[in-house]
């Protein structure tokens, strides 16, 4: 497999089709451009579905997509992914490319007709969202009071679950049998009994994120779940993260799209289960030494303000504290500028969850100390 090229045969021209379960028929696409040094490939959604497609003669006069529903106001179905080519996917052709210009959006999914499911839906005059079909979103605490139920929801095709403290994936599996697509995320919560997710024969997607409890022996075999085509890891036990590399690094070739990153140690779960920016370690675009000094500034910070609290709570101190932080900040910012607008976020984030333990630790309401420190920050900060 040569690394300029992509795992499985594309080109620019080429228009692959799929079955698509938003549609209930096929659709179409085609690939517009391809970056190599990206791993990367432009797709443009056709204005097409219908039976299976043989050849690109099968679609007859196509046209590129164009949305309008909502807010598109007319904007080609344009995106970049990655270049994996899904193993449901097939090349039925080629055609000069329809569109020549680049595409500035990004996916990491390849679309399966819900664009255009979508469109038609908007098209037909309702002005309803339109919801995919057989997809269920709910949060962990939802999910556990249908299980209790013991109803099987055989119609759900896709299953998005958040929040998870907990999850026994035995029950889930049994509640869910016909899964395609399955998203399971939490925050250091605990899923049991991940073997069991081998028994969705029809799975095709997986995606978990900021889950444990999983080791080697869990891992998702192939000769299980043929039809995967999408693994997508983020926040999970080292070794169980080692077990699905090697299991699935080979089938990439074949249309497996592979992401596996952050894996940790127990030691790491265990130091950093009250560390809100612990998602920081190891993401890409931040580097290792900003981490550990921005997360020292974050503990420093921390410190500061329950210690102004216990001594009497003067907010001319705490906006002072506020300003030493985003100073601090701006500093480390500006050597190497990963401060987008996630990491700006997540900083307020751990600001507030810093706020709620001085106040479970003070035992009274702290929202004018919460407010002063703040206002201290945005004073200062240029992120």
């Amino acid at each position: 497999m040569r690394r300029d090229q992509p795992p499985r045969p594309l080109a620019v021209g080429d228009v692959v089709a799929v079955p698509s379960e938003a549609l209930g028929s096929w659709t179409a696409s085609q690939v517009t451009s391809i970056d190599a040094a990206a791993k990367c490939a432009a797709v443009l959604e056709l204005d097409w579905s219908g039976p299976e497609p043989a050849t690109v003669a099968d679609l007859g006069d196509v046209q590129p997509l164009r949305l309008s529903h909502h807010r598109w106001g007319g904007k080609l179905s344009h995106c970049n992914h990655g270049w994996v080519l899904p193993k449901s996917f097939r090349v039925i052709g080629s055609l000069p490319p329809l569109v020549t210009e680049p595409s500035y959006s990004y996916s990491s999914e390849w679309g399966r007709g819900e664009q255009l499911a979508r469109q038609r839906h908007w098209d037909s005059g309702d002005r309803e969202d339109w919801n995919a079909p057989h997809a269920l979103t709910c949060t962990a605490d939802e999910l556990d009071v249908e299980n209790t139920r013991g109803v099987v929801q055989a119609g759900v095709k896709h299953l998005t679950v958040r929040g998870i403290t907990r999850l026994d994936c035995t029950r889930l599996v049994a509640a869910f049998p016909d899964l395609t697509r399955l998203s399971l995320s939490g925050n250091l919560g605990t899923l049991t009994s991940a073997a069991a997710l081998n028994q969705l024969p029809w799975l095709q997607g997986l995606t978990i994120s900021d889950l444990f409890g999983m080791d080697a022996s869990d891992c998702l075999l192939p000769s299980h779940v043929p039809e995967v085509e999408e693994v997508s890891l983020y926040g999970i036990p080292a070794d169980y993260a080692a077990a699905m590399r090697k299991t699935w690094r080979p089938h990439v070739r074949h249309g497996v799209e592979l992401d596996v990153r952050g894996a940790r140690k127990p030691e790491w779960v265990a130091a950093n289960a009250v560390n809100p920016l612990r998602d920081w370690d190891g993401r890409e675009h931040i580097p290792r030494a900003g981490y550990r000094k921005a997360l020292a500034q974050y503990k420093a910070t921390g410190d500061a303000f329950l210690a102004e609290i216990t001594g009497g709570e003067h907010h001319g101190n705490i906006a002072e504290i506020g300003r030493a932080f985003g100073a601090a900040i701006n500093a480390l910012d500006s050597r190497s500028s990963f401060i987008e607008t996630v990491e700006r976020e997540e900083l307020f984030d751990a600001l507030d969850f810093l706020a709620d333990e001085a106040q479970t630790a003070a035992g009274r309401d702290l929202t004018a100390a919460r407010a002063a420190l703040i206002e201290g920050v945005d004073s200062i900060r240029d992120w």
